[in-house]
């Protein structure tokens, strides 16, 4: 038995955890759909304003960052840097009412690839986060509580 740990340990644990689980267990889908339509929408959305000066002009240092520690093969930097940036402005707010939320899910995974693959492949662990929650929204759609369900009934 390693140092520090008391025998008994594991079984409160256990007892602790066990109505958290329980209880996280009753959370309905479509309060965690919700919540990770909101949490990767906040995540796109803040670095997409990073790109921009007011409502949508695009800063001379987001050009520059598409220009050399962003660039991406067969597009040019100012292509790829109205493309990112109005993207995460979009898709986020898209998220985040529940509207065309499959399309949106699967356009932020796309770009989420694309920036794995070819602009900072060894951050895959955040990549990996941010999937996690696109792909529920790819598979299961907003939830009850979304513009989507209402268009849909």
């Amino acid at each position: 038995m390693s140092a520090g740990v008391t025998v008994g340990a594991a079984p409160r644990v256990r007892r602790t955890l066990s109505p958290i689980a329980a209880w996280c267990s009753r959370l309905p889908d479509d309060l965690l759909l919700l919540v990770a339509r909101l949490g990767i929408a906040a995540v796109f959305f803040l670095s997409g304003r990073t790109k921009v000066e007011g409502f949508l002009s695009i800063k001379p240092s987001t050009y520059d960052l598409f220009a050399s520690e962003y660039a991406l093969p067969l597009l040019s930097p100012h292509v790829a840097a109205h493309l990112a940036t109005y993207a995460e402005h979009l898709f986020p707010v898209l998220l985040v009412l529940g509207l065309f939320t499959r399309s949106a899910a699967f356009a932020l995974l796309a770009m989420t690839t694309v920036i794995e693959v070819f602009v900072y492949p060894d951050a895959w662990p955040t990549h990996l986060t941010w999937a996690g929650l696109l792909l529920p929204l790819i598979a299961r759609g907003a939830g009850k509580w979304s513009i989507d369900r209402l268009v849909h009934r």
